[in-house]
């Protein structure tokens, strides 16, 4: 637990273990086959104490303020033991398949504390209609990164996070959000590329006759897109130089003539991810005539981009965090980001009644969003993204408009969409 809070999964190699343990590498192998066994042993109780928390939490509040109880136990969580929950937040997500599953799993034990005190009300209660499980999701994510600087007085987030999910409530026999359900997809974003990212084709064999730097491109795409597809295949954690060499079809000098090593190709991946993603997202964004619609038409070159490139997909959802604090600054920068688009909506039919979200709502909707898709993405190889436009559409729009405001809005957004692919067939045929 120390190593894993103080300098990451990745460091905490065996030998540092039993050094820091006190003990021989055979009485650790009595114990542990290897370091992630040892891990996840430890990850087990830190998971139990903090869903203890959110019991005791969650048990004495009423009812209809079970998702905020919630909030307040894993900030007090967070104050409380500090290790354990950057632990918890960070390098759950840094550490492998296994990890991921026990960070998963307690987020859904937590959100079933949520939704069986739900259970108690009428279907006149006011509760947020957003799933518990997205909602704690980032409020996780929120805490990982607040952690990782050593940030302290994390319960004083409370309010303005609870104030974040009110904004979403509205009578329970009016939800239509409480649970994550992938649609039908919208039609293709007209600024999505043709064809999806892809290395190039490896040069002609004998002297090519190309410069220099053309080549030397050539080899860095090709071993830049051999590192996702490994990485999606096998880990970052079980990736090598030697695998990613083999997938590019280049030498190992090649590699190290472009990239210092493995973390630096990831990066270089992520990099390409971001850079692509944002002109999309952007493109779309500003096309459109007014808020909600840029939202809208976003979201869907956004979604549309990720489910037509699964493996960089793969690389800044699931494995951002395996590839150190770097590629973690790279994926935070990019959530931050998209922040950008929410902006617009202080400007936008602003209600006197309803009090406009603190700055921390823009990153929780963000948040919020990245759970969604990461959580789509971590059911399969080739994710159905495209599906999840109502709902995150719906996280963004809610805080600004009212969750019935922006369930209307919506709506209109699908007819509208409907009506332009009918005429766009009707004009075809």
């Amino acid at each position: 637990m120390h190593i894993a809070a103080e300098r990451g999964y990745e460091q905490a190699t065996v030998a540092r273990l039993i050094a820091d343990a006190g003990v021989s590498r055979p009485t650790f192998y009595e114990y542990f086959p290897g370091r992630e066994a040892c891990f996840l042993a430890a990850l087990g109780e830190i998971e139990e104490k903090a869903l203890g928390v959110l019991r005791r939490r969650i048990g004495h509040a009423p009812p209809q303020d079970a998702a905020a109880a919630a909030i307040l136990a894993l900030l007090q969580f967070a104050e409380q033991e500090p290790a354990a929950a950057r632990i918890l937040t960070n390098e759950t997500l840094a550490a492998g398949p296994g990890a991921l599953r026990v960070r998963d799993q307690m987020i859904g034990q937590a959100a079933e504390l949520v939704e069986s005190a739900y259970h108690e009300l009428p279907d006149s209660a006011v509760l947020p209609d957003i799933p518990a499980e997205i909602l704690l999701g980032a409020v996780s994510r929120l805490l990982a990164s607040r952690l990782r600087r050593g940030e302290r007085g994390l319960l004083a987030l409370g309010d303005d996070l609870v104030a974040w999910i009110a904004l979403y409530a509205h009578p329970a026999k009016e939800h239509h959000r409480r649970t994550l359900e992938s649609s039908r997809p919208p039609a293709r974003s007209p600024f999505l590329s043709q064809a999806p990212l892809r290395a190039p084709p490896p040069l002609p064999a004998g002297r090519p006759r190309r410069s220099a730097s053309m080549v030397a491109e050539n080899h860095r795409l090709r071993i830049m897109f051999a590192t996702a597809e490994v990485v999606q295949q096998q880990g970052y954690l079980g990736a090598s130089v030697a695998s990613i060499t083999r997938a590019a079809g280049v030498d190992g000098r090649v590699f190290y003539q472009l990239f210092a090593d493995k973390q630096d190709a990831f990066m270089a991946v992520h990099e390409l991810g971001f850079q692509r993603a944002m002109a999309v997202t952007a493109g779309a964004f500003f096309a459109a005539e007014d808020w909600p619609a840029r939202i809208w038409e976003a979201g869907r070159a956004f979604t549309g981009h990720l489910e037509a490139n699964p493996t960089l997909t793969h690389a800044s959802l699931i494995e951002s965090h395996a590839g150190g604090p770097e590629t973690v600054q790279r994926f935070e920068d990019l959530m931050a980001g998209f922040t950008i688009f929410l902006q617009e909506g202080y400007q936008y039919e602003p209600d006197s009644r309803r009090t406009p979200p603190a700055a921390i709502a823009l990153e929780a909707v963000g948040a919020a969003n990245v759970e969604a898709l990461y959580r789509q993405a971590r059911a399969g190889p080739n994710p159905k993204m495209a599906g999840l436009l109502p709902h995150l559409t719906y996280m963004c729009l809610a805080p600004f408009l009212g969750p019935v405001r922006a369930a209307e809005l919506i709506e209109e957004l699908q007819a509208q969409e409907q009506r332009q692919s009918e005429g766009a067939e009707t004009s075809s045929g």
